[in-house]
């Protein structure tokens, strides 16, 4: 490769070489800020209030990460956290790939009609009461069932997926059909085992949504039993945060000893807690890397 780089013209060596500049200058903008948010949640609260720190923990500790997994209800809400992103993620790419199959079919009658009202969908919505009185008179708020229903169809994934779906030959099918292969039957055999670079995008799309979703648990479940980890560590920040300020009022010039009790502060506990969030799906997304790399590409080819 080096005796390739030196037949190159003048022209494509300074373009190959600010191309890997940016590319690293990318790079660092994503994993400076991410060790800078490591360093800080393993260094001592109080410590960190006085800043000048970067890539490392200027004092060790392991009190952020102890507050986060001791609060109460973690355990339930790391299940619940697992149940809705897997129920969830599943049940959603199928359904949407299925109806997106059918979408792409050309005879089905009224395919562009449904096909409008589903991109309506991606443009106008009802809005944030409608919605609460729809989940209320289905039963679903204060159930389980409000992480995983409402959320099974994405008019934006049912779009991509039907892209494509569009770029399998046709041939295919119809091959399929002589031989008396139903259209499940297709679908199963067929389209899906093509179709593991989509799958596979907008499954790490819709696990990473149902995983970070911290906004269902804290507006329409009222159990605090039901509340998943998203919402529960944001419930943990807002009271960290809230008795900071208040020890801040309350303590004064001639008090300002008590502050010096406070091994935890409000940014040291968000990073640890942004780190919990983050880590499952950092620790997933190697095993779908190759899919993902191709179903990024998806829709920018035509053939």
């Amino acid at each position: 490769m080096g005796n390739e780089f030196y037949k190159l013209s003048a022209e494509e060596k300074i373009f190959k070489f600010v191309n890997y500049a940016l590319i690293i200058l990318l790079c660092l903008s994503i994993v400076l800020p991410f060790l800078n948010i490591l360093a800080l949640s393993f260094n001592a609260g109080k410590d960190a209030e006085r800043g000048g720190i970067y890539f490392w923990p200027r004092v060790w500790t392991l009190e952020n990460y102890r507050e986060v997994f001791t609060s109460a209800n973690i355990g339930r809400a790391f299940a619940i956290s697992i149940f809705r992103t897997a129920l969830g993620t599943i049940a959603g790419v199928f359904l949407s790939a299925m109806a997106a199959y059918t979408l792409k079919s050309k005879t089905m009658p009224g395919v562009r009609f449904f096909t409008l009202m589903v991109f309506f969908t991606m443009l106008f919505s009802g809005g944030i009461i409608p919605y609460y009185m729809l989940l209320k008179s289905l039963h679903l708020t204060n159930t389980i069932w409000v992480y995983v229903l409402p959320g099974l169809y994405s008019a934006w994934n049912l779009i991509i997926m039907r892209t494509f779906f569009q770029q399998i030959s046709i041939s295919l099918e119809e091959s399929a059909k002589l031989d008396g292969c139903s259209d499940f039957g297709i679908f199963m055999r067929i389209i899906m085992p093509l179709s593991k670079p989509v799958l596979a995008t907008i499954s790490l799309f819709t696990a990473v949504s149902h995983w970070n979703d911290w906004f269902t648990g804290a507006f329409y479940v009222r159990t605090a039993s039901l509340r998943p980890l998203s919402t529960l560590l944001q419930e943990m920040l807002t009271k960290q945060d809230a008795i900071r300020e208040s020890l801040m009022q309350a303590a004064g010039s001639s008090q300002f000893q008590m502050l010096e009790r406070i091994q935890l502060t409000g940014d040291s506990l968000k990073m640890a807690t942004i780190i919990v969030v983050v880590a499952p799906i950092i620790a997933a997304y190697p095993f779908i890397q190759k899919y993902f790399a191709k179903g990024a590409m998806i829709g920018s080819v035509k053939e």
